[in-house]
């Protein structure tokens, strides 16, 4: 092309559309290499936790969103890992979320879960949730849940937006924070 030789407009627009959409898409991969580069770092992290336990459990890294998750599944001593009302898992995320921060510099919102805890709590308050926003839309009375974690409260809210009829909000200052269900 000569120095005199003009592009078409439609034609530069084009070019700076198809340039930007790859620099999208190296992005979104980055975001997601990261993800699983914090998965992997806390995969090491708990594999050495659970050999200075003695504990069994095979360790499965994924990426759900904007989140890595990391599950502990398999062994028989996973429940002490747990602990009541998953306060020793709540507590051992966080250690595992600053390891996975001195690594990479980077704040982390990986979610771990041991001997599927979170995930059976999820569907329980799912159903939970349900469950009543169906009670309160029948009987337009207003029910209020138990205290639940912001973690818990979200899984509820979202279950009770997805019935007809009913809204949900939460009351209370933390930790007795609790979901309200009322007839919209």
């Amino acid at each position: 092309m000569t120095a005199d030789a003009q592009v078409p407009e439609e034609e530069i627009v084009e070019i700076v559309d198809e340039a930007a959409d790859e620099a999208v898409e190296d992005d979104e991969l980055s975001e997601e290499d990261e993800l699983v580069e914090e998965g992997e770092i806390a995969g090491d992290y708990l594999e050495q936790l659970l050999d200075v336990l003695d504990f069994d459990g095979d360790i499965d890294l994924d990426v759900d969103g904007d989140r890595a998750v990391v599950s502990i599944d398999g062994g028989k001593d996973l429940a002490k890992l747990v602990g009541r009302r998953g306060e020793v898992l709540d507590a051992l995320q966080e250690l595992t979320r600053l390891a996975v921060q001195q690594a990479t510099g980077d704040r982390s919102r990986l979610m771990l879960d041991i001997a599927r805890w979170r995930a059976d709590r999820r569907e329980r308050l799912a159903s939970l949730g349900t469950e009543v926003a169906e009670r309160v839309r029948d009987s337009g009375e207003r029910e209020a849940l138990d205290p639940m974690t912001p973690f818990e409260r979200k899984i509820v809210h979202d279950a009770v937006a997805a019935v007809d009829g009913v809204v949900s909000e939460s009351e209370g200052a933390e930790p007795k924070r609790r979901v309200v269900v009322i007839k919209a």
